[in-house]
């Protein structure tokens, strides 16, 4: 049986992933977790062939932490299961060594396919992502720049373009407002721009909102 922990934080998809799993024949959902540091400690006292995990997860705030999980548990093969972008996310993903991208748009069927062919050593993305990592890499390290972001930069970016205000982005979030701030400092760094307007106009150019 391929031995599966499962990450994320909303309770109506553990209950998915419970009851859709529960008697499969390939693959056993050995653990299911709430958090970033929950998973830290399932790898350290199970053996899992699998991490399946949101990149919305709580307490993961960039894939950084996903590269050093990955490093401390080279047996561990991960998959991302998300809402967000594949477009936009996948490139991190992808340079962070998880095997594939999952939409949580697509039906659990799919889901338990990729977990089985990523258990065989398949890595696997879809051609626009492909073709986009292509595009990326013959582009000037300026244009490269916001695939550095973190998760939480993306997030914040992603409300700045909404229109959201600092104090409703922690809201929505739940950070503190001077956070955000920070977060919106180390944007406009990143950008190499000094206003809202054209952090946003850069973003739109880079077809990351």
């Amino acid at each position: 049986m391929i031995k599966v922990c499962f990450a994320d934080n909303q309770p109506v998809v553990h209950y998915g992933i419970r009851s859709f799993f529960k008697d499969h024949s390939e693959i056993k959902i050995d653990a299911q977790v709430g958090a970033f540091d929950m998973v830290e400690d399932i790898l350290k006292i199970k053996p899992i062939d699998i991490l399946v995990i949101d990149l919305e997860l709580e307490g993961f705030d960039s894939i950084n932490q996903l590269k050093k999980l990955m490093k401390e548990n080279p047996s561990t093969k991960v998959i991302i299961f998300t809402a967000l972008s594949e477009g936009i996310y996948a490139p991190n993903a992808i340079k962070a060594g998880a095997s594939s991208f999952v939409s949580k748009l697509d039906k659990l069927e799919n889901l338990s396919k990729v977990i089985i062919r990523v258990y065989k050593g398949a890595i696997i993305y879809n051609e626009q992502v492909r073709s986009n990592i292509s595009l990326i890499l013959k582009q000037n390290k300026n244009d490269r720049l916001y695939r550095k972001l973190s998760n939480r930069e993306m997030e914040v970016l992603r409300y700045i373009s909404y229109g959201k205000k600092n104090i409703e982005i922690s809201k929505i979030l739940d950070l503190n407002e001077k956070t955000i701030s920070t977060y919106k400092l180390r944007l406009l760094n990143k950008f190499q721009v000094t206003n809202v307007v054209d952090l946003i106009e850069k973003a739109k150019k880079l077809e990351i909102v």
